[in-house]
């Protein structure tokens, strides 16, 4: 049942419960309306047909009074008096057969025991009144009809029993009105019970009442507050960087949509942490390669800088050897075999010169292969800059997915806008860390392309020096033959010898480039060295904010 339909069944169930206990209340006041209804009509009903009894045992009475006392002046008989003494005796008669009816059925019918005892102490009064009722008319009867006779002395002997009748009536109609009273307190005595009784009754449903709606209250809170703080719980988990658990809530309603949602959220964010430290370790594992890879080509450098140190140490050297042979040429001609040694020193330092000039160019063509190799290592950590910018984009949107999740949770999902607030600062750091790696290995790559000319420069250089001491060589080889063959072509030596002094001199100016060439590799390569660096530290920094990340 979702949370909702929750809600609703409680406060349905309450007014459910409100609505029977005013119910039940509106019967109970009816039932004891009904009951005081009841009471006072009967005891009103009887206590007026008992007036009515009375009135005509006394407008009877007043008449047979008046006939005799007629009778007792004049002597003689009143036949309207004895007419209106039969009709109200008939009277009399007709309303203690109505009161005895009433009594008799008000006794049946009665609402309590007391009141059925008090009912049928009225029922024997109105049969002894009856009784006494029937002996009046009898003696009343005898009375008149010696009063229609004249017969005094019967007349005064009826008036005593008509006497003893009257009063035994009085007494009986007297013990009614009586017992009547006794009737109506016990008709109020009853009336009290039902109204007390109606009144617990009705306490008893209120508290009921109360009791099922703080039940199903606590029912509905319990089923929704302590979801609640499970999910609290969960996302506070989140919030600290615990991502390997799962929530548990399960089901069609709010509590497991919002569950299912938050398991999504946080499998999302374990891949998003994944491949961010698979990323970061490979960035690490390719700044550790560049970073050794430049230390060897640092290395390389600035050997191929000592090597042509030392070349160019040599070429100093041949040149002012050549200087000194064209200064002595003519000191030569007559020492020829002094010249041939010369020349053949020539020629061995010219050797030495060719191997050093191709250990020049082996070790340029070893610095341009390791320049080409560490451009495509920047090339490979482009590419793991784009997988890293793509992770912090995909963590960008996802955080903002969380954000808006949040906004709709509401207060509930506080705790989760700031996990998603720390994933949008991680993925900013992310872009930003990402930028300024591009930006390094830009300049990276433009020192890069710089090295590749400047060592192709250096190598053709080499190859051009070599070519030329090549030529020199067999310069120097023919001068030494022809010594050998004649001394006047000995100023054809000194000219090849004034050729080598110019050569020497283009070599010592290339090598002189080919110093400040590996001088700005060295420059480069510490560039590079530096930037290698940063990437580390950089790359370890993202590795220590992944790690923040239990999956």
């Amino acid at each position: 049942m979702s949370v909702s339909n929750r809600i609703i069944f409680g406060f349905a169930a309450i007014t459910a419960l409100l609505i029977a206990l005013g119910l039940y209340a509106l019967g109970q006041v009816a039932e004891v309306r009904a009951t005081v209804d009841r009471i006072v009509e009967r005891d009103l009903v009887a206590l007026t047909q008992l007036d009515a009894v009375s009135a005509a045992e006394a407008a009877t009475s007043e008449l047979r009074s008046q006939a005799v006392l007629q009778f007792a002046l004049d002597g003689g008989a009143d036949a309207a008096g004895d007419g209106g003494i039969a009709g109200q005796t008939a009277a009399m008669d007709a309303a203690i057969g109505r009161l005895r009816g009433l009594v008799g059925t008000y006794q049946t019918t009665a609402i309590s025991t007391a009141r059925q005892a008090q009912w049928g102490q009225l029922a024997r009064l109105a049969d002894e009144t009856q009784a006494h009722s029937v002996r009046l008319r009898d003696a009343g009867d005898a009375q008149l009809a010696a009063v229609r006779r004249g017969d005094r002395a019967m007349v005064l002997a009826r008036e005593t029993a008509i006497a003893r009748e009257q009063l035994a009536m009085t007494r009986s109609l007297a013990a009614m009105r009586a017992v009547l009273a006794e009737t109506i307190l016990v008709g109020r005595g009853v009336a009290k019970d039902t109204y007390d009784t109606s009144r617990m009754s009705i306490i008893g449903g209120l508290l009921v009442a109360i009791l099922a709606s703080i039940a199903i209250a606590w029912g509905i809170r319990r089923s929704i507050v302590q979801p609640l703080d499970e999910f609290m719980g969960f996302v506070a988990r989140v919030g600290e960087g615990d991502l390997s658990g799962q929530t548990a809530a399960t089901g069609p309603h709010e509590f497991g949509r919002l569950g299912r949602t938050l398991n999504a959220m946080v499998t999302g964010l374990q891949a998003i942490a994944r491949q961010s430290r698979e990323a970061t370790e490979n960035l690490n594992a390719a700044a550790t390669e560049i970073r050794a890879s430049t230390q060897q080509q640092a290395a390389s450098v600035e050997e191929q800088l000592a090597a042509v140190q030392e070349t160019a140490a040599t070429v100093d050297e041949i040149v002012h050897s050549g200087t000194q042979i064209s200064r002595r040429a003519q000191e030569v001609i007559a020492a020829a075999q002094a010249t041939v040694q010369t020349s053949d020193t020539g020629t061995a330092a010219v050797e030495d010169t060719v191997r050093a000039m191709d250990e020049i160019r082996e070790q340029a063509e070893a610095v341009a292969s390791n320049i080409v190799l560490l451009s495509e290592k920047t090339q490979a950590i482009g590419d793991i800059i784009v997988t890293v910018n793509d992770v912090s984009e995909r963590s960008h949107l996802l955080a903002l997915n969380a954000s808006i999740e949040a906004a709709a949770a509401g207060e509930s999902g506080r705790s989760f806008a700031v996990v998603a607030s720390e994933m949008k600062t991680l993925a900013d750091q992310a872009k930003d860390a990402t930028r300024n790696v591009r930006t390094i290995l830009g300049e990276i790559q433009r020192g890069i392309n710089a090295s590749v000319m400047l060592t192709e420069e250096a190598v053709k250089r080499a190859a051009s020096g070599k070519a030329r001491t090549d030529a020199g060589q067999a310069a120097i080889e023919e001068l030494g033959a022809r010594i050998q063959d004649s001394v006047q072509t000995f100023q054809q030596i000194v000219a090849s010898t004034n050729q080598q002094q110019i050569g020497m001199e283009q070599v010592t100016i290339a090598l002189q480039n080919i110093r400040q060439a590996s001088q700005q590799t060295a420059s480069s390569t510490r560039q590079l060295d530096q930037a290698a660096g940063d990437l580390t530290t950089l790359s370890r920094t993202l590795l220590g904010l992944t790690e923040r990340y239990r999956l």
